[in-house]
């Protein structure tokens, strides 16, 4: 018995095009209940933090909040474009209720140095991301000066990327 052996085809090259679409996104808006969401959160304390947190990040930004995938709760949105070619849509600020901590998307526009840092209170931080363990580590007045600044700054950065 013989087998015909078939030549693979040559991958194709990236391009640009290709490079725009990110079918496996899933940070993207859903319509989602925010309310339901938060109610789920098992840990009381950090179901009452995000309660707060919502009501502080609405009344500061005037966004209604959206369910971005699953686990994040965004407040406005903007259209990134890189120099790559990829594209897409992101939340100006935003926070999820996480088991181990409360997550918040602050910082992407923030100097590491910015002295506001240096007064809230307990917390770790990521690249673009607020780690705390609860709302009593910090400062309420300064985490809303950070959310703030973080809001406008990430808003007007893109309003003039986008022309």
């Amino acid at each position: 018995m013989t087998t015909k052996k078939t030549a693979k085809k040559p991958a194709k090259k990236a391009t640009k095009k290709a490079a725009k679409k990110s079918p496996d996104v899933v940070t993207v808006p859903t319509r989602a209940s925010v309310t339901q969401f938060i109610n789920a959160v098992e840990n009381e304390t950090r179901r009452k933090d995000a309660k707060t947190i919502l009501a502080m990040m609405k009344k500061i930004t005037g966004d209604k909040p959206l369910m971005w995938g699953p686990s994040i709760i965004g407040f406005g949105k903007y259209h990134y474009v890189y120099d790559s070619g990829r594209e897409g849509d992101f939340l100006l600020v935003g926070f999820s209720p996480r088991k181990a901590n409360m997550v918040l998307y602050v910082l992407g526009s923030l100097d590491p140095t910015d002295p506001l840092l240096g007064k809230l209170g307990k917390f770790k931080r990521g690249r673009a991301c607020l780690y705390i363990n609860k709302l009593d580590d910090v400062d309420p007045g300064v985490l809303e000066k950070i959310i703030k600044k973080s809001y406008d700054k990430t808003k007007n950065y893109w309003a003039k990327r986008a022309g």
